[in-house]
């Protein structure tokens, strides 16, 4: 089992970082934001690459940030039997949320939006709008990234839940309010 908790302290430890890293890219984005609208409605002037600029950060946040939202237990959902269900109970509902959706899923995502990717790439595609940004293949490229990232997170949710279910882990238990760190 000790092979298992480092698989979920690296995964979670990746998505940790990566979080903490896009956060600092939601101060850039209202900063952005306020320029956009400060300089459209005071002088009159608009960039359409600083509103692509905006646009495109918050698609890197989302996509980013989807990890390390599930490694902090931050997803949305309906919580009127799961909030006060048992460990065991939870660990179930996860691993079969984990195998029967979120697995084919992102697969799917990944595996339909490749070719997209690699054709954007293979033409350095730029944004559709006159003075918009140069670099639209990267931003595609977050898409595969995002399935990447979310896929590792549900794996290491799946493998805690598998823990859970073989009595090796105490109940899922993600962060400490005080530190902010993933607790295993």
């Amino acid at each position: 089992m000790w092979a298992l908790n480092g698989i979920i302290r690296a995964i979670n430890s990746i998505n940790e970082w990566v979080g903490r890293t896009v956060a600092w890219l939601m101060v850039a984005m209202v900063l952005n934001v306020f320029l956009v609208v400060v300089l459209r409605y005071a002088i009159g002037f608009g960039a359409i690459w600083m509103q692509e600029a905006y646009v495109w950060s918050h698609a890197v946040v989302f996509l980013f940030g989807a990890g390390y939202t599930l490694a902090h237990d931050g997803h949305v959902r309906i919580d009127l039997i799961y909030r006060g269900a048992s460990a065991r109970y939870k660990a179930i509902i996860n691993l079969a949320g984990c195998v029967v959706f979120a697995g084919p899923v992102l697969y799917l995502i990944f595996l339909k939006s490749l070719p997209m990717v690699e054709r954007s790439w293979r033409i350095h595609e730029t944004s559709a709008e006159a003075g918009g940004l140069p670099g639209l293949f990267l931003l595609k490229s977050v898409i595969l990234v995002f399935s990447v990232l979310f896929g590792l997170q549900f794996l290491a949710l799946f493998l805690r839940s598998l823990q859970t279910l073989l009595g090796y882990a105490e109940p899922l238990e993600f962060t400490d309010p005080d530190d902010g760190e993933i607790k295993l």
